[in-house]
């Protein structure tokens, strides 16, 4: 018996449904003109729907906490009953609890959207020891240890690929759905699903430091950081909910005593009062409104670390950019070949199998841009560089003037980023220029920018001249600064902060970028490459390093700051009309009722509208 009145009580649908039927009922029979049974009835069901409400009521008495809509709603249909009017008192309640339950159910939507997103950190691993499976939880991994990872399930903890190739499912980390394909040297990150087939990895990271672990302490923590407009309730609600018990006492009071209204008209109009004056509304809708749009960016790979960024971000009219890894890949591209009395491509083959095995980013672009390579052999990689091998019977030298001038090659003088030039059995034969990849989507992310109204775009960038002025020239970038230091990058920002007062955002991955990241008014730092120093320092992780998220961004800020403000100024205006029609007594019970709950449903369901973010801008 205990049982189920406790799962009766622990259930909102239930008690409004039992309520309204036993509401129904006790008003028939007063229709009716039956005498104390309607009583008895309407009794019975304020004790059981309400009963949770004054229960928490009561607890806020004893914390001297009792200035919240509880207990105005419990003052309202107690006294209600008290002066005969036991419909509105009844009525009070159960529209109160219609209004919780809207509420808890917009607000699980919302807590979902985020709860979701734990389910990225697998609980265990798979762990080899001597040749056997063992599965361990993720937490007592140790780094260097080998996991196997069957497809289907989530990686446990950021590895390096062992064996095995597989393509994996990053969306719930990033917001891209197309999976991307992995083998046999690739890291693969905490949270991803594999697909395809198993794979061995060595882990080289620890359960706490792992890519899941840091997104849902972002998470976390954003949820505690308010922003300008629920401080601006907070505050509000401070002095708001004061105010209007001392008018309702001095409406109870004032007009009885002065002969103006009886006592019990007084009292009605005064409890009518406290009923439209509940602040739920503008409590429960407008940190809402930043709740979801947390939770709605984290669904598309974008976090925000609080509520107080929604505005600033919405507030952004000039964005600055490191350029290598931010609008540039970090990929390198053969741009321009340039031998000199040697076969074109017989002169890229040997310069692609000389800087076939290295593993530096401008070897890498030389050897993707043939299939087909010689035997090298006697290879001698020299750091900082370049490589000297002996190809198809010759000694070939690859690399930058200082490793030509160190082998006594005079090399004519070549300005660019990635210049790159050759000696073949001791002759200069030709030089070679990649260049940084932009980024694909780069251009439109501009375009988009301008049309959302970010007046003002600019580069610092601690590489060459002309490589930044091709970037920007290619983007229409507005403004560019080249070969600057990490404090060179600072100072300038600042310089930047400062003419445009407000609204200035920095983006960028790397670890020299984490000053500039803190000094920003927004912080935006590209979360996949991204260093952890970059991801701590920034107020925004971009997940994927896509740029067109950061137009997404952008959007999805002003509309989440949008929904805060209708929310805030339809509450108080709602509120304030009620206010003065119960006062002039247009209004009753019933009405105060409608306009207090209907004025919460209505501004819960606009919050809501933050939780749906588009996959793109």
């Amino acid at each position: 018996m205990l049982t189920l009145l406790n799962k009766f009580m622990k259930s909102e649908l239930l008690r409004i449904i039992t309520g309204a039927v036993l509401f129904a009922l006790a008003l028939t029979l007063d229709l009716l003109k039956i005498e104390i049974l309607p009583t008895v009835i309407y009794i019975i069901t304020l004790i059981l729907t309400g009963f949770p409400v004054f229960r928490d009521a009561i607890r806020g008495l004893l914390r001297r906490d009792f200035l919240d809509e509880k207990f105005l709603m419990c003052i309202a249909s107690i006294g209600a009953m008290i002066i005969g009017e036991m419909t509105e008192g009844v009525a009070v309640m159960l529209f109160f609890l219609v209004g919780e339950y809207f509420e808890h159910k917009a607000t699980r939507a919302a807590r979902n959207s985020i709860r979701s997103l734990m389910e990225i950190k697998p609980d265990t691993a798979r762990v080899i020891i001597d040749g056997e499976e063992c599965e361990s939880d993720a937490e007592d991994v140790e780094i260097g240890s080998v996991i196997l990872i069957r497809p289907g399930e989530r990686v446990p903890l950021d590895s390096v690929i062992l064996s095995g190739e597989a393509e994996i499912d990053s969306s719930m980390l990033t917001g891209e759905s197309v999976p991307v394909a992995v083998g046999v040297g690739d890291t693969i990150e905490s949270g991803v699903i594999l697909l395809g087939s198993v794979v061995t990895a060595r882990t080289i990271r620890s359960c706490e430091d792992s890519r899941a672990s840091r997104i849902l302490e972002l998470v976390e923590e954003a949820s505690d950081r308010k922003s300008r407009e629920e401080s601006f309730i907070t505050s509000f609600s401070r002095y708001y909910t004061p105010t209007v018990i001392v008018l309702a006492l001095l409406m109870a009071t004032v007009p009885a005593l002065t002969g103006l209204l009886e006592w019990n008209d007084s009292i009605y109009r005064a409890l009518s009062f406290l009923v439209v004056s509940c602040p739920c509304a503008l409590v429960i809708s407008v940190p809402m409104a930043f709740f979801g749009g947390i939770g709605g960016g984290a669904k598309v790979g974008v976090l925000y670390k609080g509520g107080n960024i929604f505005s600033a971000v919405a507030a952004m009219k000039s964005i600055v950019f490191d350029k290598t890894g931010t609008l540039t890949s970090g990929e390198f591209a053969l741009t321009e070949l340039n031998p000199e009395n040697v076969d074109e491509k017989y002169f890229l083959k040997l310069i692609a199998s000389c800087e076939r095995n290295s593993n530096h980013p401008i070897a890498k672009g030389i050897a993707s841009a043939v299939s087909d390579y010689f035997e090298v052999t006697e290879q001698d990689e020299i750091a900082g560089k370049g490589v000297v091998a002996s190809v198809d019977g010759k000694r070939v030298a690859v690399g930058n003037s200082s490793l030509m001038k160190e082998m006594g090659i005079d090399v004519p003088e070549v300005r660019g980023e990635g210049v790159v030039f050759v000696s073949i059995d001791g002759k200069y034969r030709g030089y070679v220029i990649l260049r940084d990849k932009i980024k694909p989507e780069a251009k439109a992310m501009i375009e988009r920018l301008r049309r959302l109204g970010v007046k003002h775009t600019c580069i610092l960038s601690g590489d060459r001249e002309d490589s930044v002025r091709a970037v920007a020239e290619e983007l229409g970038i507005d403004e560019y600064h080249s070969e600057m230091l990490p404090e060179d990058k600072y100072k300038k920002l600042e310089e930047l902060i400062e003419a445009n007062k407000r609204g200035t955002a920095y983006v960028g991955d790397g670890i020299n970028d984490a000053p500039c990241l803190a000094r920003a008014d927004v912080g935006i730092a590209m979360g996949e490459r991204g260093s952890d120093s970059a991801i701590e320092s920034s107020d925004v992780v971009i997940m994927s390093d896509k740029l067109d998220k950061i137009p997404l961004m952008i959007s999805s800020a002003r509309k989440t700051v949008r929904i805060a403000k209708e929310n805030i100024v339809f509450a108080i205006g709602v509120k304030l009309l009620a206010l003065v029609l119960v006062a002039l007594n247009v209004f009753g019970m019933w009405l105060a009722v409608v306009a207090d709950v209907g004025v919460a449903v209505v501004a819960i369901l606009n919050s809501m509208r933050t939780l749906r973010v588009p996959s793109r801008y």
